[in-house]
């Protein structure tokens, strides 16, 4: 598991170099607008929702011994379950609307790696692509919602609140790694054995989504470059995953 989040991350220290060799950057034009606007959107409903969250977490307290200070827990908590869900809808929403423009992205990349420059592999359409996207996201969210509510319910636990934190980062990671490998494994399986396929790989969309979620803590830049870099990057490791389960024709590795 851990040598597969390593082989996640790693595949982003090539990512920059490949977009640019390839002349990717045109197929993220849309994309970025799409990550730009949902982000501003999310954003600014998440500060104005986080206080009456917290608010109305206080009400819970029936005491006034205690009280400011349950209510201040109760808000910085708030924040983190607005932050947590805005996240959880933001990856979800750019990854479903931007499959018909990533698909092409990861299908130049596998050409490159493979040194084949047509596959007979699934043909798809964009209206397949996008509803592709819109399913495997709206599975993915519901799961991730069922993992996330209780995990921020554990926040309440003195120490244990240490952990779930690090244990809610890893379940955005993961999902965020899941719908970038999707990109190419649209291509090679239907919907459930793409799902096997990366269940078996957690490691990987793990590692992936680890940098997809840092990306988000930098400002303004964090939003336009995370979806070029963390696709370009699961597209790397999916398409090199294929290449050792031999479900691809060629094995030249051209990065």
């Amino acid at each position: 598991m851990i040598q597969n989040i390593l082989k996640g991350i790693q595949a982003y220290s090539g990512a920059l170099t490949l977009i640019s060799k390839l002349k990717l950057w045109k197929f993220f034009f849309i994309p970025i607008i799409i990550s730009v606007v949902t982000a501003l959107i999310i954003g600014v409903s998440a500060y104005g929702l986080s206080d009456n969250i917290g608010n109305f977490i206080a009400q819970i307290w029936p005491w006034e011994f205690g009280k400011d200070t349950f209510t201040s827990i109760s808000t910085f908590i708030g924040a983190i379950a607005v932050l947590a869900i805005g996240l959880i809808l933001y990856k979800h929403i750019i990854m479903a609307l931007s499959a018909p423009f990533m698909s092409p992205v990861s299908e130049k990349i596998e050409a490159h790696l493979t040194g084949v420059d047509k596959h007979h592999h699934r043909k798809t359409t964009f209206q397949e692509q996008l509803w592709r996207g819109i399913r495997i996201n709206l599975r993915n969210l519901g799961r991730e919602l069922l993992i996330t509510i209780p995990i921020l319910l554990l926040k309440f636990i003195p120490v244990v609140n240490i952990f779930s934190t690090a244990l809610l980062f890893l379940v955005q990671a993961y999902y965020a790694g899941f719908g970038n490998m999707d990109y190419t494994l649209e291509r090679h399986f239907k919907y459930r054995e793409s799902i096997q396929f990366v269940r078996k790989r957690r490691g990987i969309a793990i590692g992936n989504g680890i940098v997809f979620i840092l990306f988000l803590l930098i400002p303004v830049v964090g939003i336009i470059l995370v979806l070029p870099m963390s696709v370009t990057a699961a597209s790397l490791n999916t398409v090199k995953q294929l290449q050792n389960d031999q479900q691809l024709g060629a094995q030249n590795t051209l990065v």
